[in-house]
């Protein structure tokens, strides 16, 4: 019996949805499981990128990589408590996320729903934490971000904070995802999100200065996802230069598409594999195990 994705309600049946192309942008999808960026990389570049996020904590949690080189079964863990049977069962990273993106030497050259052909013995899968993951959190403090009630995906944007470089990792910056709230909602919106260390925890900016600052000069044209909105339909920038409690404001998180664009900054040479931004890999791990307690 074929099963849609409001019925998914576990990571695994989420995977499975995705291994059958059955579904797109997973916001929303199995609420209360993490969901997970993901980049595969030549096996020589491994230790560079494990140094990548150590440095790079916030934009790059990571949380799992593949048991051993050429294997896309299997995980070894990096989440406290969890062990690496826990992360994802019976996933097979080459078919398991809804939509990758190939890259050759930094450059993408074409998106597929599937690795079969590109995965060789020598690549190596890690997983990033996802301010997905806490969407329903968000969700059950009356706090819904607007793209899951419109089924559209979040807006991303390149921005000006420099990454800490590792090895071949250089010149990239910080990418960040984008929520609209009302203003008198940020401390809320902050609060919820902050215990969520290992899925970007709060936002990093926010406001009109804060997108100043990060060097977004067009809100309306992510450089991926879909343009946001505003409450009432029309462009989110009609909203910059209102003052008031209950207008919108943009809120922008680190975002686990970093490491794509280090790639790409740095020209990295090869063949690197990665998800479509917005398109995740559902693990079995639930949002509560990462919470981090004060």
């Amino acid at each position: 019996m074929s099963m849609s994705r409001h019925e998914a309600s576990t990571g695994e049946q989420s995977r499975m949805l995705s291994r059958e192309n059955k579904v797109t942008i997973t916001s929303g999808l199995s609420p209360s499981y993490l969901q997970a960026n993901l980049i595969i990389l030549p096996s020589r570049y491994a230790s560079d990128f494990r140094r990548f996020c150590q440095r790079n904590p916030v934009p790059s949690p990571l949380l799992a990589e593949s048991s051993q080189r050429g294997s896309p079964f299997g995980w070894k863990s990096y989440i406290q408590g969890i062990p690496d049977s826990a992360v994802a069962a019976n996933c097979d990273i080459r078919t398991d996320v809804p939509r990758y993106v190939v890259y050759r030497d930094g450059v993408p050259i074409h998106e597929s729903q599937d690795l079969l052909e590109e995965w060789t013995d020598d690549h190596i899968a890690f997983l990033l934490g996802c301010s997905m993951s806490f969407e329903s959190a968000l969700t059950r403090a009356g706090l819904e971000p607007r793209h899951t009630t419109l089924d559209i995906n979040n807006p991303m944007y390149i921005t000006n904070i420099p990454t800490n470089p590792a090895g071949v990792f250089t010149g990239g910056t910080y990418i960040v995802s984008m929520r609209p709230y009302r203003r008198s909602e940020l401390d809320r919106v902050r609060k919820t999100t902050r215990p969520y260390v290992l899925t970007h925890g709060e936002p990093i900016a926010w406001g009109w200065d804060g997108m100043a600052r990060l060097g977004i000069t067009d809100i309306d044209q992510p450089n991926w996802g879909d343009p946001p909105r505003a409450r009432w339909g029309g462009k989110f920038s009609e909203a910059q230069g209102l003052t008031g409690e209950d207008d919108d404001i943009p809120v922008f998180w680190g975002c686990g598409v970093t490491p794509q664009q280090a790639v790409i900054t740095a020209k990295v040479p090869g063949i690197i594999l990665a998800h479509a931004p917005g398109h995740m890999l559902v693990l079995d791990v639930k949002e509560d195990d990462v919470l981090e307690k004060d």
